[in-house]
């Protein structure tokens, strides 16, 4: 049956591959300041009409809090079995560097066995795995389901965790699927279990009425930008390591480890250029706190005058590992950012997005499903790892779901480059992948007492 299983979704790639060049074709970002928020609807009703036909029921649009909507259906479960939720995104990051892609980010192009597109991994890969996950099963499907399709995890606005706790019934289950993540490597069957929380903040720093003129005033005027790169380069000790009063930025990852050379090949590290930090690469990436300078506010380049800076303004993001809590963490960033300024500068620190870091429980039935499943697939056990990167609805659904199992698995790989130019998607991963989940649904329902 295994192999029958393996046999039809292999029949069915060059559908997915299909799916997945209408979905990618869809500019799906979540902001109205980018793209027009009809594009976003075009993208929910394209999978509220996939899914409905690949047997879910009752399949339909539903507003979230921030405007956006999920994609919300399910199917009912046989007597006494358990029953799974199914979660994925179709809203996208922006392309960020249209030159920097080299073919366009809206249009699937395969290129060296990998298929290249905006979303093509990130998630809308992901969506492609379950709909070829349902298919393959036809009506053979042995739990219940519900399914979620969120329209907004790229901008962060919490649509969706607000609208879980509005309705806290509707999207509970034994189990989570959180299909937001990926391999270690392609081919390593892989489930995330911790993950960094993020906080989020804009400072904007003032030093004059207005802009000046710097033959007349350069020197004795305070420059608002030269005082910004110095709060900016606090942020950070002599090595790169974030450091940041009042973090610890000193603690160790007990898990599978992250080879160096790997690490470099997969993040396109420039040869010479050293890595920032100290500890393993493991300990940097899902340990410890992570600061990165989003963007910067001030005169570009090409225009700008021969003027001493007013005013600039910098949004900053603070990745938070398990153990710490976001909020105490922003409170420290804020402190710091304030605490640094030079010369009396004015600073204003204005909170963004938060969410908190999330360990996954391991040692429940889901995990030993999904264990045998990518067994028999891959070859080889499920793989434990944590993520730098930060989904805050599973906290939010962990608060809800307090007796459900949360696994974050996924179709994306290092290689996928997410929320770059040029992100893409190994094919194989969504077919292998679909396999995956289609037999851990089998497994978790013959494994429930």
């Amino acid at each position: 049956m295994t192999d029958d299983l393996a046999a039809r979704i292999a029949a069915l790639m060059p559908r997915a591959k299909a799916d997945l060049a209408a979905l990618v074709a869809i500019p799906s970002v979540a902001d109205p300041r980018q793209y027009p928020p009809e594009r976003c609807r075009e993208a929910a009703e394209w999978v509220a009409a996939a899914f409905t036909e690949a047997g879910l029921r009752d399949v339909h649009l539903a507003e979230t809090p921030d405007g956006s909507h999920a994609v919300i259906g399910h199917r009912p479960p046989p007597p006494g079995a358990p029953t799974v939720l199914l979660y994925c995104h179709y809203d996208v990051q922006p392309p960020l560097d249209d030159d920097a892609w080299t073919s366009p980010p809206f249009e699937l192009t395969e290129r060296d066995g990998r298929w290249y597109g905006r979303g093509a991994a990130d998630c809308k890969g992901n969506v492609v795995m379950h709909l070829t996950a349902l298919r393959a099963l036809g009506d053979d499907v042995p739990v219940g389901l519900k399914f979620v399709a969120e329209g907004s995890e790229e901008q962060g606005t919490g649509g969706l965790e607000d609208y879980v706790r509005a309705h806290p019934d509707e999207l509970h289950a034994d189990v989570l699927l959180i299909c937001d993540t990926g391999n270690a490597a392609v081919g390593v069957p892989t489930a995330t279990t911790t993950l960094r929380g993020v906080a989020n903040v804009v400072l904007t720093v003032s030093t004059l009425a207005g802009d000046l003129h710097s033959g007349m005033f350069g020197g004795p005027a305070p420059d608002a930008l030269a005082a910004l790169i110095r709060i900016l380069d606090s942020l950070r000790g002599p090595d790169g390591a974030t450091r940041i009063d009042g973090l610890d930025a000193d603690a160790v990852w007990e898990g599978v480890g992250y080879d160096e050379q790997q690490f470099r090949a997969d993040a396109g590290v420039l040869d010479g250029v050293g890595l920032t930090g100290s500890g393993t690469v493991a300990d940097r990436l899902w340990a410890r706190p992570a600061v990165t300078v989003l963007g910067i506010d001030c005169a570009p380049v090409v225009g700008s005058a021969a003027a001493v800076p007013a005013t600039a303004r910098a949004r900053i993001s603070l990745r938070v590992p398990p153990g710490t809590d976001s909020g105490a963490a922003r409170e420290a960033l804020t402190a710091h950012l304030k605490a640094a300024a030079p010369w009396g500068a004015r600073v204003e620190v204005e909170p963004e997005q938060i969410g908190s870091p999330f360990r996954a429980a391991t040692d429940g039935p889901a995990y030993a499903a999904l264990d045998k499943a990518a067994q028999q697939v891959y070859g080889k056990p499920l793989a434990f790892l944590g993520q730098g990167g930060s989904i805050p609805l599973c906290n939010v659904l962990a608060d809800a779901y307090p007796g459900s199992e949360i696994v974050l698995m996924g179709v994306e790989e290092p290689r996928c480059l997410i929320h770059a130019p040029n992100e893409s998607v190994d094919p194989a991963e969504i077919e292998h992948m679909a396999h995956v989940e289609a037999l851990f649904l089998r497994h978790y329902a013959a494994a429930r007492p």
